[in-house]
């Protein structure tokens, strides 16, 4: 195997005078691990054999396999340069990546062809290398590895044969030491059907070159490494020695300057690279439309979803070019978004163990020949996004919201590939990606037009010149009959040049599409950043404690639609990220792509006139589309800089000679040291000036920003806990320090939401108590539940020893249970065998995951979640059995830290069962409760009751005689707002004192109290039979979204004759509550619905527009009854229309201020028709019901001053009583009349009986 490496060359440094200013950091290594004993001069020296073949076991590899289909460990032979300043060669993970399967064996019988594949490493400040791997299969000349093979196979043969058991893990001791270590192996093929005899067969072994740079120049790097394998199977020598090329790529060619393209040279013709320009999209090769045409544009909406929601997404192919294509597609689609997380698209063997990882990540994993899905080992799937490329499938999360306008969405991505000629479905099975493609010579424009430069140079000569212009035509009229070198036609040639402008057009049109939309989505994000620190020491100290978006108001601007997913990614790391670099900004410079972004949304504004409403805007296609294409266009077709061409270096006689098919060994110390040469090249003549010349003002530029870097560093280091360099270290060390800071990041996770949940919760207890200003929705606060249940899954899955379901949780439930039931230990405790039980018999048919988050949330509702928790972490034995070692559930103190932070939550009351599960049948307990003196009443009357919700009415459920309770069971009603109560007995004697009604929930364990106060019966009281309670949530805790949560108002009293003095101050009083009410039914009104509170409650209950309003009315009430009984209101307005209609018919209203019109007509029309109503409401129940009739349609205000106005008022009040106050009514009524704007539903209970 032969692997180059380029750590820090030109290309590598990102400075187009990279070359020019540096002369030994650039870097190329080998690596080999077979040695021709008969060819010293090609592979003898590259590397020092070991004495022993060491086998790699892979998942589902056995020793009934052939040695032929085995792994072997692969090794790394030499790289170049030797050592880099910024970028450190970091040889085990270039050589897991390389060879993700270790080595592998062919003979003549297996395919050869070579085959292409890229990867990336991440490093712990965020940066990433990128490594392009040509791997191909090389004949083995050495006799002791083709004996060492046939040995193998011998005692393969013998011992499938025989079902013998020996071990098989060492080499036939005939090995000479110096000849076997460099063998190790690769991913063999399932089955044992191949064979290998000296005498008959070839063998082969694989072998790599590599090429690393921190861009990504896909294409250019994969047409270099290809042309250089070509020139070594090629039985021409190429014209100058491999070391030339090699030399040129790591220390003579520039980066292309920004918005600029260049062509240098590799073995077999030229190749273009280009570099996006300022405002464009960072540098992106990897094709998009082989992504999109592998899953379908469905699929890959719903995985750019799953990514930007941070799930844990693990890809999943035979190919390793697919998973870096899938991978790298759905990164470069997040901007301006970071990816945060593991990022691994390519997880070698070795590194297995990561997919225990309890934290989000984004992986890929080879398929196996054969394998199944259900074959895989994967801990936990509760949260997991599996993406089968080949099988083209995406499998989501439960609960997936939808992307904001996403059928729009796909719709305009489904007309962007229609236009290149892809299918929108996908499925679609792209081309495989061998190298032998790019292998062949590319004769195409770019090398006509490189010659021809040769000869305006002076390099041709006339007659040479002339014959090319000739093959030039006759290639653009003909198509290319011509047959290149390589066996392809010009006209081949063009059409390849030609697909790959088609794919890097189709790359930045989708690319586009989605900047587009998040500009669309963020487009004033700026306005929600909250800048609260004074300095950045100060804010990154109370970080955790420091809210820097202001979450609740970016939410109520935003379309109910997309509500959903933007409560979950305002809580993703990559959003928080992004947010915290436009914190830093004002102390650092902003990040690159934070600071394109925002110049985009720049540009953007000034087209923008800012008078639509973010929740009714349209959905805007992308208007760049053309443009960028033609930028792109425009660089690849004509390239803008010419590197230096390859020359002849100062090499060893003797040294790059060329054997047809074996690659050669390379003169180190040419690749090694940087050779000054002088460049006649007028650009770069150029570029080494404008260079030197701006070299001073880059120097300040650098020393003035290093503070700024050095503060944006520490904010970085501070967030990240995860080092990603650490990752790929396959070492028993490192796997156990990478699983301890798994451990620590879950304990510190656990620590930030638990807080963030107390935070929000008590903010919006201190909003119902008046103390502040609400600042969560119940759409967000589903949205941290959601995280927690996210938290618990995930830590439940760190090392489990076997897949145990999709959610580990629950089925560590269901094995705690059996334990339970196969020991005499003592049962579990009745309240968490009675959540799991009720879960477990819920009739909404919910999956394993679904049936955990129910668990969740109903063990939070009653307070017991870390109870709960705690007892079922008591069983060690069992804890030893599912889990292993270094499993979080097996790190006794994080776990009781963990516990803890999960108690805290008791503090604070939650309805997450109770709002989220609305189809679920629910047991409750009815409790009349009367006056303790007159309790032998209830054996008199014949009581019923009609309990109603948010979600929905019990219906009418009649309590048997002689008691005062009934049980039942309903769909759940939601949080329980009024209760109907009443008798059917309407005798004289059949009356009783309600003092109240109590309600059990009986799986959440709530008790809503609904106050009475009031008689029930004939002839006593207002007379009522029925009455309209409303409730209050008493047990665990007050628990309401906006206003007090109050009961059924008390009984009011008429005014004393004795008190009339000071109805002065309490008319004041009484304007205060009518003003007071009315402003609780606008604030409910522009909240978001999510938010709002309940409706009957700010009408009917304590502190209600009825209740006001009623006090109103009955200010100033003259009252001559004797012994001072209650008066109504409703007799009052009940007489005020009797008089209106007996004036009327009399022909009296001509000479009072009313006037006989549509308000008094209705005013007559609704107190007849409620006075007509079936039901027995009574007095007080008919004033309510009239109210609220009155305020549903707009009428109530019109009907105030006739009240005021009619004669009857001024003989029923005193004259300093409100209603008789101009002004008072004046004010009342336009107080009133700004209800008439919004759309008021009544609930069933209120209304029932009245046809109006």
């Amino acid at each position: 195997m032969v692997i180059f490496y380029s750590g820090s060359g030109a290309m590598a440094t990102g400075r187009p005078s990279a070359r020019l200013r540096s002369a030994s950091r650039h870097q190329l290594q080998f690596v080999s691990s077979v040695k021709n004993t008969d060819s010293p001069s090609r592979h003898c020296d590259l590397l020092a054999s070991s004495p022993c073949l060491t086998r790699v076991c892979l998942p589902g590899e056995g020793f009934e396999q052939s040695p032929i289909r085995r792994s072997f460990k692969s090794k790394v032979l030499v790289h170049y340069p030797e050592n880099t300043d910024r970028n450190p060669f970091n040889k085990d993970a270039v050589n897991m990546l390389c060879m993700p399967r270790g080595l592998s064996f062919r003979t003549q019988a297996d395919r050869l062809d070579p085959h292409f594949h890229s990867f990336t490493i991440a490093f712990d400040d965020g940066t990433r290398s990128y490594g392009f791997v040509h791997t191909f299969y090389e004949e083995v000349t050495s006799p002791q590895i083709i004996t060492a093979m046939q040995t193998l196979y011998q005692m393969h043969h013998v011992e499938h044969h025989s079902s013998s058991s020996a071990s098989m893990d060492s080499l036939a001791s005939s090995l000479d030491e110096s000849d076997a270590e460099s063998l190790a192996g690769v991913p063999g093929c399932l089955g044992c059907s191949g064979s290998f005899d000296p005498a008959r067969d070839t063998l082969y072994v694989s072998k790599a070159l590599c090429l690393v740079t921190p861009l990504p120049f896909l294409q250019a790097s994969r047409q270099f490494l290809a042309q250089l394998h070509q020139a070594v199977t090629s039985q021409t020598a190429p014209p100058l020695p491999l070391e030339s090329y090699i030399h040129n790529i790591l220390y003579e060619v520039p980066l292309p300057p920004p918005g600029r393209s260049l062509r240098f040279h590799g073995v077999q013709g030229p190749i273009v690279c280009q570099r996006p320009g300022p405002g464009e999209l960072p540098l992106g090769e990897y094709l998009l439309g082989e992504a999109f045409s592998l899953l379908g544009v469905d699929n890959m909406v719903k995985l750019l979803t799953c990514a930007l929601l941070e799930t844990q997404v693990l890809l999943y192919s035979q190919d390793y070019q697919r998973l870096m294509t899938v991978a790298e597609g759905i990164t470069t689609l997040l901007f301006p978004f970071q990816w945060q997380h593991i990022y691994l698209p390519i997880v070698s063997t070795p590194l297995h163990h990561l997919l225990d990882a309890p934290v989000p990540f984004l992986m890929g994993i080879q398929r196996r020949d054969g394998a199944q899905r259900s074959s895989l080992h994967l801990p936990h799937e509760a949260n997991l996004c599996f993406v089968d490329i080949d099988n083209h499938c995406v499998e989501a999360p439960e609960d997936l919201p939808l992307f904001p306008d996403q059928t729009e969405l796909i719709q305009e991505l489904s007309e962007v590939l229609l236009h290149f000629g892809l299918e929108p479905q996908g499925g679609v099975i792209t081309k495989p990606t061998t190298s032998s493609s790019s292998s062949s010579p590319r004769l195409s424009s770019l090398v006509l037009e490189d010659l021809m430069e040769d000869r305006r140079n002076g390099n041709l000569g006339g007659e040479e010149l002339a014959v090319l212009e000739r093959l030039q035509a006759l290639a653009r009229r003909c198509g290319g009959e011509k047959m290149s070198d390589g066996g392809k036609t010009l006209g081949h040639a063009f059409e390849e040049e030609e697909e790959e402008l088609k794919a890097a057009k189709l790359n930045i049109q989708l690319r586009e599409v989605f900047a587009v939309r998040f500009a669309a989505m963020f487009g004033r994000y700026e306005e929600f950043v909250i800048h609260s620190a004074l300095d950045l020491d100060s804010w990154l100290s109370n970080r955790e404690g420091t809210f820097s978006f202001d979450k609740g108001s970016f939410l109520s601007v935003q379309p109910a639609t997309h509500l959903h997913f933007f409560s979950r990614f305002l809580e993703t790391s990559m959003f928080s990220s992004f947010v915290d670099g436009k914190v830093i900004s004002r102390w650092a410079d902003r990040e690159p792509l934070q600071l394109l972004f925002d110049s985009r949304l720049e540009r953007e504004r000034l087209y923008d006139t800012g008078e639509e409403d973010p929740r009714s805007c349209p959905y805007r296609k992308c208007t760049t589309l053309f443009e960028s294409a033609h930028n792109i266009e425009r660089r690849l077709l004509k390239a803008d800089h010419t590197a230096i061409h390859p020359h002849l270096l100062d090499m060893r006689i003797g040294q790059g000679r060329h054997h047809p098919g074996y690659f050669p060994k390379l003169q180190a110390d040419v690749l090694a040291q940087f050779c000054r040469i002088i460049c006649v090249n007028r650009w770069s003549s150029r570029v080494t000036t404008s260079s030197r010349r701006s070299e001073p003002k880059r120097s300040m530029v650098n020393d003035h920003s290093g503070a700024d870097n050095e503060l944006r560093q520490k904010h970085t280091y501070a967030r990240k806990l995860l080092r990603q360099s650490k990752l790929l270290d396959p070492s028993p060390q490192a796997v156990s320090q990478t699983h301890r800071e798994f451990v620590d990041g879950l304990l510190s996770e656990c620590r930030l939401k638990t807080k963030r949940m107390l935070m929000e919760r008590m903010g919006k207890e201190s909003v119902e108590l008046g103390q502040g200003e609400a600042n969560i929705t119940g759409l967000q606060e589903n949205t941290l539940i959601h995280g927690l249940c996210d938290l618990l899954e995930r830590t439940w899955g760190h090392g489990l020893q076997m897949k145990q379901g999709k959610s580990a949780l629950w089925s560590h439930l269901l094995h705690y249970q059996a334990a339970q039931q196969k020991t005499e230990a003592p049962a579990e405790s009745p309240g968490q065998n009675t959540t799991r039980v009720f879960i477990q018999t819920m009739s909404e048919g919910l999956s394993e995951v679904g049936q955990a988050r129910a668990w969740i949330h109903l063990a939070l509702e009653k307070k017991m979640l870390s109870q709960h928790l705690k007892e079922l972490l008591t069983n060690q034995e069992l804890l030893r059995q599912l889990y292993k070692p270094h499993a979080f559930l097996l790190c006794e103190e994080e776990r009781e830290q963990f516990l803890f932070h999960l108690l805290s939550l008791n503090t604070v009351d939650y309805l997450c069962f109770t709002r989220v599960f609305t189809s679920i049948c629910i047991p409750y307990r009815v409790v009349i409760i009367p006056m303790k003196k007159l309790s032998i009443a209830m054996a008199t009357v014949n009581p019923w009751v009609c309990v109603s919700g948010e979600l929905g009415d019990s219906g009418v459920r009649q309590i048997p005689k002689n008691t005062q309770e009934i049980f039942f069971q309903c769909q759940n009603l939601g949080r329980l707002s009024t209760l109907q109560l009443g008798q059917e007995n309407s005798g004289l004697l059949a009356k009783c004192l309600i003092d109240c009604v109590m309600v059990y929930n009986e799986i959440t364990g709530h008790t809503y109290k609904f106050p009475c106060g009031r008689w029930l019966g004939k002839g006593v009281g207002d007379g009522s039979l029925e009455r309209v309670l409303i409730g209050q949530l008493v047990s665990p805790g007050a628990e309401e979204d906006a206003g007090r949560w109050t009961g059924t108002p008390p009984e009011l009293a008429s005014p004393s004759q004795s008190v009339r003095m000071v109805l002065g101050s309490l008319g004041s009083r009484i304007q205060e509550d009518m003003r007071e009410a009315a402003n609780n039914l606008v604030k409910h009104f522009h909240k978001p619905e999510q938010e709002r509170g309940n409706l009957t409650v700010l009408l009917c209950g304590e502190g209600g527009l009825v209740l006001s309003l009623e006090k109103f009315l009955l200010h100033g009430f003259k009252s001559n009854r004797l012994f001072q009984r209650n008066v109504f209101v409703w007799d009052f307005v009940e007489k005020a229309v009797v008089s209106m209609e007996t004036a009327d018919q009399m022909g009296d209203l001509h000479g009072s201020t009313l006037t006989r019109g549509p308000p008094c007509d209705s005013l007559c029309h609704y107190v007849n028709a409620i006075n007509a109503s079936p039901r027995n409401i009574g007095k007080e129940g008919k004033f309510q019901l009239f109210v609220c009739l009155g305020i549903r349609d707009r009428l109530l205000s019109q009907w105030l001053p006739l009240l005021a106005d009619c004669p009857l008022t001024a003989r029923t009040y005193e004259d300093g009583a409100l209603l008789r106050d101009r002004a008072a009514v004046h004010s009342l009524s336009r107080i009133l009349h700004t209800l008439n704007e919004f759309s008021i539903t009544l609930e069933t209970a209120l209304v029932k009986g009245v046809d109006l």
